[in-house]
C-alpha cells in the first residue's frame, strides 16, 4: 500500500473514531436528558397544567371552548422539527398556551356536548401510571401483573350483567372494537369455516334498529358482509320496533336466510333510549336456527353505567339474555379515553372471533394460554387502561358511581322540565338517560329548512360564544339542539344557565 494510502486509511480510521465517540456522547447527553425528568420536580410543569385545568374549570368561569377557526391553530404550529432540546417548563408552557388554550374544557360544567365525559380525577392521574410501566396486554408474560387484574374486573363486569362464571371478555379501545368483536365471533358461530374459507356465496344478514351506532354497519363492512346484508329495523318512540323485528325476522326465515346477529341499543347514541332487551331475547329464541337461539349483541356502549345505578339498573332488564354486550367505561363511568370492553356469556365465543398463528407470541400450535389476552383482541399492542377502571372502583366505589350516573341522568330530566312549557325550546323525548334532544320553534319561522338552518346556526353561535357548549343531530329529518351531560360538577344551576343563555343567543340569531 502506498504511503498516501495510508495515510488515507489513518485518516479515515481517525474520523471513524471521532464519529463514534461524538455518537457515544450524544446517546450519554440524551441519556441523561431522560434521567433529568425522571423526578417529581421535572413533572411539575406538566402536573400543574392539570391542576390549573381542574381549579379553573371548576368555578364555571371562562370560555368552554375556542372560537378560533382550525386554520388560525395550524398556522401558529408551522415550524422545523426541534433538533435540539427544550426545558421541560418551556415545552409545557408551549403546550400551554399553543394549544390548551384552545382545547374542549370538557371539565367546566357548561360542557353539555358530546359522549367525551370529564374523567375522574383519580384516573387522570392514574393514567401516567399506565403509561410509565407501560405494560403490554398482548400475552401474560408482558403483563404478568396487569392480566390477572384484567380478568378480574372482566369477571366483575360479567356479574353485574348477571353471568356465571363461563363468561369472560377483554378490554377494547370503545365500542366500535368491542360490536367488531363481537360481531366477529357471531360470524364464526354462524359460518364455522370462515376464518379459512370466506363467506362464500350465501353470505348471513345482521339486523339492527334504526337508531344504532354507525359501528355495526362499519362493521358488516369490514367484515365483508356489505351493507346489503344489514336489514335495519325501523323505530317507535326511537326504539327498535319489536312487533317489526318479529316480521322481519319471519320472513328471513321464511327466504332461508341466515341471521349471523341481532344487535340491540341500550343507550343509542342520538336519544339515549333502551331498547326492549327482554322482549328482543324472546324473539331471538322464538325465531331459533340449527345453532340455537340468534346471537344477540347489546351495544350497552353508552347505557353500560345503568347497571351501577339501582334507579336505572331495570332499564337493562334481559340484559343477561343476551350472548355478548359492549360497554365503554370511558363514557358513563366518566374514565379518560380510552377504556372499552367486550363482555360475552360464553368466554370460548371469543377463541373463535380470530384464528391467528403466531408461534413468537402465542402458544404454540395456535392455542392460547388461558391468561393470554391477545388471541381474543382485535388489537396486539395495547395499553393497560383495566389499571384506571380499578383504580377507579377502587377509589370511589360502585355505590358513588351509579351515584354519579343517576345525577348525569337527573341534569337531563332537569332540562327537560325546564323546556316542557318552554314558548320556543320543545324537548322531543323523555330522556332515559344522560342525552336530551329539543326543538327550537322560532317564531314566525314555518319553513323546515330554514329552521335546520338557524337551529345550525344557533347551536354554531351559542358554542363559539364561550358560554357554554351542545351539540346537535338530525331526528325525524330534521336538524334538532341535544345535549350530553358528561360532567359530575354540571348541575341543575348550569341547566338553568344552558336556558338563558340559549334565550339570548336565539334573540341575537333572529335580530341578524
Amino acid at each position: 500500500m502506498s504511503d498516501a494510502s495510508q495515510d488515507a486509511a489513518r485518516a479515515a480510521a481517525a474520523a471513524q473514531a471521532e464519529a463514534a465517540a461524538k455518537a457515544a456522547q450524544a446517546a450519554l447527553d440524551a441519556r441523561a436528558l431522560l434521567e433529568s425528568d425522571t423526578t417529581i420536580d421535572a413533572a411539575m410543569p406538566l402536573l400543574r397544567l392539570i391542576e390549573q385545568y381542574f381549579a379553573e374549570t371548576r368555578t364555571g368561569e371562562g370560555p368552554v371552548s375556542t372560537w378560533h377557526s382550525p386554520e388560525i391553530i395550524a398556522d401558529r404550529l408551522v415550524e422545523p422539527m426541534p433538533r435540539q432540546p427544550h426545558a421541560l417548563s418551556d415545552v409545557a408552557r408551549r403546550l400551554a398556551t399553543a394549544l390548551l388554550a384552545d382545547a374542549n374544557r370538557l371539565a367546566h360544567p357548561m360542557y353539555i356536548g358530546h359522549q367525551v365525559s370529564a374523567p375522574l380525577p383519580a384516573a387522570v392521574w392514574t393514567d401516567a401510571v399506565i403509561s410509565a410501566f407501560n405494560q403490554s396486554m398482548a400475552v401474560r408474560e408482558m403483563s404478568p401483573a396487569i392480566t390477572p387484574l384484567e380478568h378480574q374486573v372482566i369477571e366483575w363486569m360479567t356479574d353485574l350483567i348477571g353471568w356465571d362464571a363461563r363468561a369472560g371478555g377483554t378490554m377494547t379501545s370503545g365500542g366500535s372494537e368491542a360490536t367488531l368483536t363481537a360481531l366477529l365471533a357471531a360470524r364464526s358461530h354462524a359460518v364455522p369455516d370462515v376464518w379459512a374459507k370466506g363467506l362464500g356465496a350465501s353470505a348471513p344478514v345482521l339486523v339492527c334498529g334504526e337508531h344504532a351506532h354507525y359501528a355495526v354497519t362499519r362493521a358488516a363492512g369490514i367484515m365483508g358482509l356489505g351493507q346489503n346484508h344489514v336489514v335495519v329495523i325501523p323505530s317507535r318512540a326511537h326504539r327498535m320496533d319489536v312487533q317489526a323485528l318479529d316480521e322481519r325476522l319471519a320472513i328471513l326465515r321464511g327466504r332461508g336466510s341466515r341471521v349471523m346477529a341481532v344487535v340491540a341499543t341500550a343507550g343509542c347514541t342520538a336519544t339515549g333510549a333502551f331498547d326492549d332487551l327482554e322482549a328482543i331475547a324472546d324473539l331471538c329464541a322464538r325465531h331459533a336456527d340449527d345453532h340455537g337461539p340468534l346471537w344477540l349483541h347489546v351495544d350497552a356502549a353508552h347505557g353500560g353505567g345503568a347497571l351501577l345505578s339501582p334507579a336505572h339498573r331495570p332499564r337493562l332488564a334481559g340484559i343477561a339474555r343476551a350472548r355478548s354486550v359492549a360497554w365503554d367505561p370511558h363514557k358513563t363511568m366518566l374514565l379518560p379515553l380510552a377504556a372499552g370492553m367486550l363482555l360475552v356469556r360464553e368466554e370460548h365465543d371469543l377463541d373463535r372471533a380470530f384464528a391467528q398463528q403466531a408461534p413468537y407470541l402465542f402458544a404454540p400450535g395456535g392455542d392460547a394460554r388461558a391468561w393470554d389476552m391477545g388471541p381474543r383482541s382485535f388489537q396486539c399492542s395495547r395499553r393497560a387502561d383495566v389499571v384506571k377502571v380499578w383504580v377507579a372502583l377502587q377509589r370511589y366505589g360502585t355505590d358513588a358511581l351509579g351515584a354519579l350516573y343517576a345525577h348525569l341522568c337527573a341534569m337531563a330530566q332537569r332540562l327537560h322540565e325546564r323546556l316542557t312549557t318552554h314558548a320556543t325550546f320543545r324537548p322531543l323525548h323523555e330522556p332515559e338517560s344522560n342525552i336530551l334532544c329539543f326543538a327550537w320553534l322560532p317564531p314566525g319561522v314555518d319553513d323546515p329548512r330554514e329552521r335546520d338552518a338557524l337551529t345550525d346556526t344557533l347551536r354554531e353561535r351559542y358554542n363559539r360564544s364561550g358560554r357554554g357548549w351542545i351539540t346537535s343531530t338530525t331526528l325525524d329529518g330534521r336538524r334538532v339542539l341535544r345535549i350530553t351531560v358528561m360532567n359530575a360538577r354540571t348541575d341543575g344551576a348550569h341547566i338553568d344557565a344552558l336556558v338563558s343563555g340559549l334565550e339570548a343567543e336565539a334573540a341575537r340569531v333572529l335580530r341578524g
